[in-house]
């Protein structure tokens, strides 16, 4: 057994709803067994001697280990931390592990002082009106807020005010996206629908937090931070909220309630870390935001995932499809039932509702969807438009939204650009799905040539980076230029993963003269402008970022 971690749960959460601390060790399915039970004693024993009331357990065996958690004031949540490093130890202890067994009274005095200087009863004493008067509040170390958005006032967590007007908090609607791929790309959809209806939105994704224009910070914000910072600014009236893995696990949800939740798909991403071993693990991580939509919102789901049309009969609200099949067969249930839900039919995005069809727009007047050729692009405008009609707009608002919103608006996402006529076609696709929607559209650019810049990261599996490699190859590439991309080694030897690449494509019929070894992307890149002429197609993977690929295309005025 292996101690991982011990952590606060702040949101709902895959254990339970609750706030609380969860501890994760690695082990045997067996060994978990074993451990539960004593754990569970070892904490309640701690409880018992600090005077802490009965809390609420919970525990998931996951592949290679088990999560266990148990419930805590909101106030007590690192001392509640602390309680679950001494039970694991002792736990071990116990059960034969090499784990030094701790002292039980000084770990309980330990304990108390860490307790006792976290507690905040004013917080608990607002947390407790809050929720009487039906009020959202948000919390974390710094800052309390109530209400949400244009309606919300934010405090020092230790400078609450005895009074507050009730009558001036409100909520904003809220839309969350979480899912595999597609997520960044539909936030931004929805949110460049929302801005052209005339409302400020904001927005929280894996590239920044902003209120329209305004960026308050860049950098990975799609966990429970980035969504309590976006809905604590006065200006946001409508809040599109990036829910990624990630935060879901480590945190659980940054808000309790929502009025549109939507999954985009589940697909082979990160897998292999604890918690998301396998695609049924990674599907639960990802359905923890149909928590905030289970009493009353909608969850808006791609009924072309087959993961998640099975998952659908565990939930008991209202479900939105969407779908680029026509014959889908969830789409036609829901059709007859008289069920919202939204579908590509040729070139035709629909909304259809009581048997009403209603044309929202023809696919190639999507400019991100490149004419109709990037067909991932088609899907992601089904999602933002079905998330933005359950957020209160119009058919009329979405239509203009989706074609308004050019491909700069969405950057390092299926971007093409041109530099002395050769087409630079940009994408971050990083996993076997995402590749597999980009290759698709570079197969339907007309070009003479095609050359491909790619690495790929230490942790994936050879047998899926040689998957990724026949699949490209397989598009007609005349020439590869493979990153090495030392920051993403994660484990492997400089040379390992350039390796595995260059024989797979040398298998699948590539000379070695086609393929050229680059430490950096933006050498891989420059190397291929060298070798392109005009009428090449250059493709290129930017797993480290789009921005440095983008400001080099804006030194050759190609932005």
């Amino acid at each position: 057994m292996e101690f991982l971690d011990a952590r606060r749960l702040t949101g709902p959460s895959l254990i339970f709803d609750r706030p609380g601390s969860i501890l994760d060790v690695s082990c045997t399915a067996e060994d978990a067994d074993r451990l539960i039970p004593v754990w569970q004693a070892k904490v309640e024993r701690m409880l018992a001697e600090l005077g802490w009331s009965k809390a609420e357990f919970s525990t998931r065996k996951l592949l290679g280990g088990v999560s266990m958690a148990f419930s805590a004031r909101v106030d007590a949540l690192y001392a509640a931390s602390e309680i679950n490093e001494w039970a694991w130890a002792t736990s071990a202890h116990e059960l034969g592990e090499d784990v030094e067994l701790p002292d039980f009274e000084e770990s309980a005095n330990n304990i108390r002082a860490s307790a006792a200087e976290e507690a905040n009863p004013e917080l608990m004493r607002l947390i407790e009106e809050a929720a009487g008067r039906g009020r959202t509040l948000l919390w974390d170390d710094e800052e309390v807020s109530v209400g949400l958005g244009s309606g919300s006032k934010t405090w020092a967590v230790r400078d609450i005010p005895d009074q507050l007007n009730w009558d001036q908090h409100h909520d904003v609607p809220i839309g969350l996206v979480t899912g595999t791929n597609g997520k960044t790309t539909t936030v931004r959809l929805a949110t460049h629908i929302v801005r052209a209806a005339g409302k400020k939105v904001g927005l929280s994704s894996t590239d920044w937090i902003a209120v329209n224009d305004r960026v308050i910070d860049r950098g990975d914000w799609s966990g429970p931070g980035g969504a309590r910072a976006v809905l604590r600014e006065q200006e946001v009236d409508v809040a599109v909220l990036e829910s990624a893995r990630g935060g879901l696990l480590r945190r659980g949800l940054g808000v309790d309630r929502a009025d549109a939740a939507l999954i985009t798909n589940i697909a082979e991403d990160h897998l292999g870390d604890f918690g998301s071993q396998n695609l049924a693990e990674l599907l639960d991580i990802k359905w923890i935001i149909s928590r905030a939509v289970r009493e009353s919102g909608r969850l808006i789901l791609n009924a072309d995932d087959a993961l998640l049309r099975a998952k659908a009969s565990e939930f008991e609200g209202t479900i939105v499809w969407f779908s680029l099949d026509p014959d889908n067969e969830f789409i036609a249930a829901a059709d007859r039932a008289g069920d919202l839900c939204f579908l590509c039919e040729g070139d035709e995005l629909l909304k259809i509702e009581a048997g009403h069809r209603e044309l929202i727009c023809h696919s190639d007047e999507i400019p991100i969807s490149m004419a109709g050729a990037a067909r991932h692009n088609v899907a992601n405008s089904l999602a933002a438009a079905a998330l933005t009609y359950c957020l209160g707009f119009s058919i009329d608002a979405i239509r203009d939204g989706l074609k308004t919103m050019q491909q700069d608006e969405n950057p390092g996402r299926c971007n093409i650009h041109e530099v002395d006529g050769k087409k630079v076609l940009i994408d971050f696709a990083h996993n076997p799905a995402a590749m597999h929607a980009l290759f698709d559209m570079a197969v339907a650019i007309p070009a003479q040539r095609r050359v491909l810049c790619f690495g790929q990261a230490g942790d994936r599996p050879d047998d899926l980076i040689r998957e990724m490699t026949r699949d490209a190859w397989a598009i007609g590439l005349d020439q590869v230029m493979i990153s090495e991309l030392a920051e993403y080694h994660r484990g492997r030897e400089h040379g390992d993963i350039f390796t595995v690449i260059r024989n797979e494509l040398l298998a699948a019929g590539a000379d070695a003269f086609q393929i050229e070894h680059h430490e950096e992307e933006m050498e891989s890149f420059d190397a291929a402008l060298d070798w392109a002429k005009p009428g090449d197609l250059i493709i290129m993977l930017a797993l480290g970022g789009a921005t440095p690929i983008q400001a080099r295309l804006k030194q050759l005025d190609a932005l």
